[in-house]
């Protein structure tokens, strides 16, 4: 009788401390907000495009990268496929660099990409695998989109597209029911809580015309008869190097803070048609909350709210047999604090006035 009786006050205690845990999470969420239900955050960044006139699509998905990945999404948690090795072709003038801007500010590729698929390994077959978790045994862990019932899962496609298809190295397609189904599959094995696709490519809103799946929110560069356009050219280099979209979506996101109140409907509005040219089209009808609602970490980041309730000090004296002295503390053992005067700032990938 007393064992259920511990047994029960232990049951009471432990839903008064979750209860209290959740009201602190909620109390941090500002005033106005959508509480989103996720535990974890995933991205799957695409380039499609193989050849050196397609450089724009391998500087538009590197750009992506570093704004998710300085926003908290770690590389254990981003699928990084890209299509050709541009860092490497023989025609660029800056080996082993990628830019998103003329005034060539900052190498996107830098020095801590971790590419997932590269070259040849991104077809339309390991990109529907991956989705929807159906990899052959012994697939690299990082090679896996390891995502749960959870998992807020962002994808962003880059490339050529037509009315209905996205090309994949410029030798077959993936068709928009093709990844309708794939999205379905996902959500029929609880591998997403909620997606938002982005989608850069000529008649890139018929890519989302044919999901059926819940929660799925996608936002897309063009409207079906319409191109995609590029943003501009680098004479040093002689190509586009960044198309407009990802070009605005980037000037966006470079304004956003891991603590930032922005939202996705802000987002959807980054690229009007007199900067974007082409028609930005949004399907919304299947995601459950308000984009104006949602802030932007929600899909970008990987913000985790953390409360400290209780401190304690691990560097007490201790006796020889290894127990705490009862005595007062000593400090005196302590070392103070050494402070770097070296200061660590993000650069951002446009410069001032770009």
């Amino acid at each position: 009788m007393i064992l259920k009786l511990k047994i029960v006050l232990s049951l009471l205690l432990l839903s008064f401390k979750l209860c209290f845990s959740e009201k602190a999470i909620d109390s941090r969420i500002p005033e106005g907000f959508q509480k989103g239900t996720h535990t974890n955050n995933w991205a799957v960044l695409v380039d499609t495009s193989r050849f050196w006139f397609n450089y724009r699509h391998v500087a538009n998905v590197l750009s992506i990268y570093r704004s998710v990945k300085r926003l908290g999404i770690p590389d254990s948690q981003i699928i990084l496929m890209v299509a050709d090795d541009m860092p490497c072709n023989l025609r660029n003038p800056r080996p082993a660099t990628v830019f998103n801007n003329a005034n060539e500010h900052i190498n996107v590729y830098g020095d801590d990409v971790e590419v997932d698929y590269r070259g040849y390994e991104v077809t339309v077959e390991n990109f529907l695998r991956l989705l929807i978790g159906r990899l052959p045994p012994g697939t690299p862990r990082s090679k896996q989109l390891l995502s749960d019932e959870g998992s807020n899962v962002l994808v962003y496609l880059t490339g050529h597209g037509g009315d209905g298809f996205l090309k994949f190295q410029d030798s077959e397609e993936i068709s928009s029911q093709e990844l309708a189904d794939a999205v379905e599959q996902m959500w029929q094995k609880r591998r997403y809580n909620e997606m938002f696709f982005v989608i850069d490519t000529c008649q890139a809103s018929s890519m989302y015309d044919k999901m059926y799946s819940p929660n799925v929110l996608a936002v897309a560069s063009s409207l079906v008869g319409e191109d995609s356009l590029s943003h501009h050219v680098d004479p040093a280099i002689g190509v586009y190097i960044i198309d407009r979209y990802t070009y605005y979506a980037l000037d966006f996101l470079e304004r956003v803070e891991p603590d930032s109140r922005k939202t996705l409907g802000e987002f959807l509005k980054v690229c009007p048609k007199r900067l974007c040219i082409s028609t930005v089209g949004v399907r919304r009808d299947l995601f459950r909350r308000n984009p104006d609602k949602v802030l932007i970490t929600d899909f970008f980041g990987a913000v985790r709210p953390v409360e400290v309730v209780a401190g304690m000090d691990t560097n007490w004296p201790l006796k020889a047999d290894g127990g705490l002295q009862n005595s007062s503390i000593d400090t005196s053992y302590k070392k103070p604090l050494q402070t770097s005067a070296v200061k660590f700032v993000y650069a951002h990938q446009f410069p001032p006035n770009s």
